[in-house]
């Protein structure tokens, strides 16, 4: 949701400025950019540099286009988003996964990493934290001592991380870090950031032999609108991360009042997370009886002045709790309370 400021800073930018026709170089000569991506964000993620990319994906695939060869062996999570995997497909990566512990919770145990290590030759490690389907945290921090133990480089995807809670690349023991502006950083996408240590400078800001450009950045990342809204959002951005404690009571509570009118939460319990999962299986019998089927939920919720869930999604479905006042979430809570008995 964007601030109040970000939102005429985007209608502002979008009669008229604009920063597409410039090069990443000569937009990182203006000052309040170069502070922004050389100061304000390193400091926010604890990494020694950062740079714009066009989401997620696109920063992991920088990092694998940078270290990885074809025939190379990559660990990832069971909860990783599809995306990765397709990056490393993509580099011509041997994938092998750390699986989930699957349902109810679906957690990922990082010693698992361990197992798969001691039997191969893995050249990078990637972990999700938390992954997009549970809102499920891993011991990042634990996994960074594997990987520096065994000399293998870190990447995190912390695209629900970075925006919504406090996140230390050093402190996890990652050599890369990649986040989302538009899922988590409160800017119009799409767009990410890429955070890295400065032992892989000189792979990842190398030059061009050609032109006096950063040849992994060298396109078009700092896109002009999105970019300009991540750079307003971000004073707001850092208060809220502030206050993520409040977020994750929100976020159990919620969890818990959804537990005792039937609605199942999965993943980790007790939830650290505002992500939410939850299986309704009153709800799915509903459906298969209304002539709506499975998009009655989506109506019922429009109603009621409520979305964000996805339409047609009935028997599993996600949500979001952050920064939802308690009272919203008690109205959410009563709602869901009126569908199901108005529909039994």
């Amino acid at each position: 949701i964007l601030p109040e400021f970000s939102k005429r800073i985007l209608s502002e930018f979008g009669i008229g400025y604009s920063t597409y026709s410039l090069s990443n170089k000569e937009i990182m000569d203006i000052p309040i950019v170069k502070e922004f991506i050389e100061e304000d964000l390193p400091e926010f993620i604890d990494a020694d540099f950062v740079r714009i990319t066009c989401g997620a994906r696109d920063g992991i695939f920088r990092v694998l286009s940078s270290i990885i060869k074809k025939g190379d062996t990559i660990i990832m999570d069971g909860n990783r988003h599809y995306s990765t995997a397709m990056v490393a497909e993509r580099i011509g990566a041997k994938v092998l996964e750390a699986k989930n512990s699957d349902k109810p919770k679906y957690t990922i145990d990082v010693e698992d990493y361990k197992k798969i290590i001691d039997e191969n030759d893995p050249k990078l490690v990637i972990l999700t934290y938390p992954d997009g389907n549970y809102g499920n945290l891993p011991n990042t921090q634990k996994l960074g001592k594997i990987a520096r133990k065994n000399g293998i480089p870190y990447l995190i995807d912390a695209a629900y991380s970075i925006g919504r809670m406090p996140f230390s690349m050093k402190k996890f023991r990652a050599d890369f870090v990649v986040g989302s502006g538009h899922k988590s950083m409160a800017s119009i996408g799409p767009i990410g950031i890429l955070g890295f240590s400065k032992e892989w400078e000189d792979e990842l800001l190398r030059k061009s032999k050609y032109y006096n450009s950063e040849i992994n950045f060298s396109g078009s990342e700092i896109r002009n609108l999105p970019f300009v809204v991540l750079m307003a959002s971000f004073p707001s951005v850092v208060k809220r991360v502030k206050k993520w404690k409040n977020e994750v009571i929100k976020a159990r509570w919620f969890s818990n009042e959804m537990e005792n009118i039937g609605i199942i939460q999965l993943g980790e319990k007790p939830h650290n997370h505002d992500l939410l999962h939850f299986e309704a299986p009153l709800l799915y019998e509903i459906s298969k009886k209304n002539p709506k089927r499975g998009y009655f939920l989506y109506y019922e919720l429009k109603k009621r002045n409520i979305s964000g869930i996805k339409a047609g999604m009935t028997k599993h479905f996600k949500l979001s709790t952050y920064g939802i006042e308690k009272e919203k979430l008690e109205y959410v809570v009563e709602s869901f309370k009126q569908i199901q008995l108005k529909r039994n």
